[in-house]
């Protein structure tokens, strides 16, 4: 299956978050190694574990991302110090209480300091953007689910699983492509570039 392709020059962001999903992925190969039949019930955290670490490696990405093009931003255009102190700043606040990467979050924070919907550029094969953002806040709220609520199965209870081991594979392949979408669209939608000019050649 062919995904998203990443432009030569990915963002500092995009290779930290490729470094940092191998947690997801890490959790669930050992919970593959764990797996037998019947699969024990103690090795199922480890899919829930998966599936919160994905997601906070995304959330993470929108914000280095986020932090990294305004950084750029600031260094490339003629606005003074001050201005560009504050617009820094003023983005350091707001990421104070970005917490879940949701549509409804990611959208308003990229609008704000970049000017476009990002959401816009996630689409990929057979996912359009309103695909994606619909999937984005489905896997949002199960993350919360997860992490605040557990969705540990109580003994001799039975119910269904929060995650499988085949939807979790599903979810990482996802949300790599969301974020590799979200990079190339950040770098052929904005009028700055993620590989910052020398000072002598900046505007």
């Amino acid at each position: 299956m062919r995904g998203v392709k990443v432009l030569s020059m990915a963002s500092k962001a995009l290779q930290t978050f490729e470094h940092t999903i191998q947690d997801a992925n890490d959790l669930l190969t050992h919970f593959d190694s764990l797996n037998k039949s019947p699969p024990p019930q103690e090795i199922e955290v480890l899919k829930r574990a998966s599936l919160v670490m994905a997601l906070a490696a995304l959330e993470a990405y929108f914000e280095d991302l986020l932090s990294e093009s305004v950084a750029v931003l600031c260094h490339q255009q003629t606005a003074g110090e001050r201005l560009s102190d504050f617009f820094q700043t003023s983005l350091d606040n707001d990421l104070t209480t970005f917490h879940t990467p949701s549509t409804d979050r990611v959208r308003p924070m990229f609008v704000k300091y970049l000017g476009y919907d990002v959401t816009e550029g996630w689409s990929w094969n057979n996912c359009t953007p309103a695909m994606a953002r619909k999937e984005l806040n489905r896997l949002a709220k199960k993350r919360g689910d997860i992490a605040h609520r557990s969705q540990r199965p109580l003994p001799n209870q039975p119910m269904p699983h929060a995650v499988t081991r085949d939807e979790m594979r599903k979810h990482i392949y996802f949300i790599k492509e969301l974020a590799k979408a979200t990079d190339v669209y950040v770098q052929e939608n904005s009028s700055i570039s993620l590989t910052p000019a020398s000072k002598s050649g900046a505007a």
